[in-house]
């Protein structure tokens, strides 16, 4: 029986969610399409579950969780190994998911499987190494007391954590928080992104097929998002949440309760370019940054800031750069790739009309088929326009010619969202002094903004986000501290 065969309904052409170990139909009968980026045509469907099934699901994990948190840490981290060497057998079924539901590039889409594995593979590791150790406290460091307490402490897992990833990484994004909660003892619930849903039930394919996880421990199931989204959330038996997307989490951020949360909600990454900087390397990566899957990522460079001495050069150099991007399908391997949704474009565009009234520079022409919009260039932005401040989500790059490193600093540090920025410089004194003064989560030194390697600190400021990620980060945020006190009959002191 292949996979598809399994996860998939013919009956309702739908693909199932995975419940309590379990591939089911929601009795909701309802369904939700996932339409193709790149086609806009229906191109697959999945259910859409109903509250009680959300209620079964937490159940499963609550009663799963109970036997996994007694399961030897060896026996835990070589339970997602395998679960990554299977991930890596289905690298081709997966990848294509991607392409058809999130428009990457096929060679990008295999290289999120890959990594997704890899890191799973590494936060196995990881967490042998954290979880094994604890501390070992003694009382008499405290003024007046004797050595007649030994405290030792060490992490323990929280219960059921909901894991929210984004379209634009389904797969990397959902593995980066489900890996780190197991190899720490929780249970997991996942919501995968609508578009992305595919990718994300042939993920839950390999915890299944592993055959390593008590039934529940995982469960992975779609939801309408306008109809139960906050229900997942708000759940009285969800102990932690970890959530990447937009707005939609600064609102979650306030229902959720006294549970601990992890949040990356975007980001407007500031490119300081000053005077100095090798201004070959600093428009390579801009290039990079700017434009890999079309600008929708996080850390994409969502604004240039250039001293108005060297503006001219680099502006020649992205030009050039810009103007050797392919443009088409993903599963042409181009560069720019259409957008995710109708709705995406739309927004996108009204960010460039606006520039387009308030005389920026257009140093490519705009061009739109469907979903797909070809690199967009601005030259001469002014902070009055919507596109100095707001985050297109698409390949739309703005340059602001400004006086000084102070006025580039000042204007990224203005805006809401807070989560990378570059520094180009030759001067490694100045660049570390410009990143101190960028109030952001990382700043990027001679290098374009990126989330990774994946066990990198990984956090934005302001409205970027709360909580930091990367493996080591993500295991503390999942786990909590537990003291146990021997008390002694009287004091005693190592000789």
């Amino acid at each position: 029986m292949t996979t598809s065969s399994v996860i998939f309904d013919a009956a309702s052409g739908s693909y199932k969610s995975y419940i309590n170990g379990a591939w089911l139909r929601s009795a909701s009968n309802k369904l939700v399409t996932i339409t193709n980026p790149s086609t806009r045509k229906e191109q697959f469907k999945v259910q859409a579950c109903t509250r009680e099934e959300i209620d079964s699901a937490y159940e499963g994990c609550s009663k799963a969780q109970e036997e996994w948190r007694g399961v030897p840490l060896w026996q835990r981290a070589e339970a997602l190994k395998r679960v990554a060497a299977i991930l890596r057998e289905k690298k081709d079924t997966i990848a294509d998911c991607l392409v058809n539901e999130v428009a990457k590039a096929r060679k990008d889409s295999l290289s999120e499987v890959e990594r997704s594995a890899d890191l799973i593979e590494y936060c196995a590791e990881e967490g042998l190494r954290l979880l094994s150790k604890g501390d070992l406290l003694t009382s008499d460091a405290f003024k007046g007391t004797p050595r007649s307490k030994l405290c030792m402490a060490s992490r323990v897992p929280l219960g059921t954590v909901l894991c929210i990833p984004p379209f634009n990484y389904p797969v990397n994004l959902a593995v980066s928080k489900m890996a780190p909660a197991l190899i720490a003892g929780n249970a997991v619930l996942v919501k995968p992104p609508t578009q992305g849903a595919v990718a994300g039930l042939h993920l839950a394919q390999c915890f299944h097929e592993s055959g390593l996880f008590p039934k529940g421990l995982v469960n992975v199931l779609t939801v309408r998002a306008s109809e139960n989204g906050n229900y997942l959330a708000e759940h009285p038996k969800c102990d932690c949440l970890s959530f990447t997307g937009g707005d939609t989490g600064l609102s979650l951020a306030k229902k959720v309760g006294m549970i601990p949360i992890q949040m990356e909600l975007g980001g407007k990454d500031a490119c300081v370019v000053c005077p100095d900087a090798d201004l070959d390397l600093a428009a390579k990566h801009i290039i990079k940054g700017g434009f890999s899957y079309s600008g929708q990522r996080c850390t994409a460079v969502k604004v240039v800031l250039v001293q108005d001495e060297v503006a001219d050069a680099l502006v020649e150099k992205v030009l050039a750069g810009v103007k050797e991007l392919t443009v088409g399908m993903p599963d042409d391997n181009c560069q720019i790739t259409p957008v995710i949704s109708g709705s995406s474009a739309d927004f996108i565009e009204e960010l460039v009309t606006d520039a387009k009234e308030k005389g920026a520079t257009f140093l490519t022409e705009y061009k739109r088929e469907g979903n797909l919009i070809w690199p967009v260039l601005l030259d001469h932005v002014r902070p009055d326009m919507r596109v100095a401040w707001e985050e297109p989500f698409g390949p739309v790059l703005p340059i602001m010619r400004v006086s000084s490193a102070e006025e580039a600093v000042q204007h990224a540090n203005k805006n809401r969202y807070a989560l990378q920025g570059s520094v180009f410089s030759k001067n490694i004194d100045n660049a570390i002094q410009l990143a101190h003064a960028m109030s952001t989560g990382t700043v990027q030194i001679n290098g374009a903004p990126a989330r990774g390697p994946d066990h990198f600190p990984f956090q934005g400021f302001r409205d970027s986000g709360i909580g930091s990620q990367g493996i080591t980060n993500s295991i503390g945020l999942m786990t909590k501290t537990k003291s146990v006190v021997i008390n002694l009959a009287s004091p005693s002191y190592t000789f």
